[in-house]
């Protein structure tokens, strides 16, 4: 008919554009991958700003952000629209996982720091332990060095080179008993050397 007009074909809106997250989230819970990219697309940026308002640092809220959205599409199904909206059960899983996120760091650096002062700790010991062996090996010298030359090679002979009171006697040549006489001699004066202590 003249003057007529054809309607204007308007762009045909997508059947769940209008759904509501909530509805939405029912339908990702069913395996609905379609209904997912709109919920991501939905919620993406403000998963996104809660996690980095609790970890401030940008890298580690984007792994979170991209945790909380798998966690989304594996536990849609347990969304109740009873106890709350989409939005609140989405801000609740950011922000325990953002939590989460924080107290496994803090643990890892308090790990990190007890490790760092024990190894410092062993380094400090190791040190000490060497020193108190130089000091004690120099007092030893020092009181050997004060032994006649047969009482020192008697107690040398025993005590450093691992024989027996017959072995050297075998070795210096002479009786046992001698070799006992010394010895008793020789350690009864490092005794007394070593008992005076730092003063020596």
């Amino acid at each position: 008919m003249v003057g007529r007009r054809e309607p204007v074909p308007v762009p045909a809106r997508g059947p769940d554009a209008a759904e509501t997250t909530e509805v939405l989230l029912g339908r990702v819970g069913r395996g609905d991958e379609a209904a997912f990219e709109q919920v991501y697309a939905r919620v993406a940026d403000v998963v996104f700003g809660l996690a980095r308002s609790v970890l401030r640092d940008p890298h580690q809220a984007e792994e979170v952000a991209q945790e909380v959205l798998l966690e989304i599409w594996r536990s849609a199904a347990r969304f109740d629209a009873a106890r709350g909206s989409a939005r609140a059960w989405v801000a609740t899983l950011t922000h325990r996982r953002a939590v989460d996120r924080v107290r496994s760091s803090q643990a890892s650096r308090n790990r990190d720091q007890a490790v760092a002062a024990r190894s410092n700790e062993r380094e400090y010991d190791e040190v000490v332990e060497k020193v108190e062996r130089r000091l004690e090996a120099e007092r030893v010298r020092h009181c050997l060095d004060g032994l006649t030359p047969r009482q020192r090679e008697t107690v040398t002979l025993a005590y450093y080179g691992g024989r027996s009171y017959s072995d050297v006697a075998d070795v210096m040549e002479l009786p046992l008993g001698t070799v006992k006489t010394r010895m008793r001699d020789g350690l009864i004066r490092l005794r007394d050397c070593l008992g005076v202590g730092s003063d020596a």
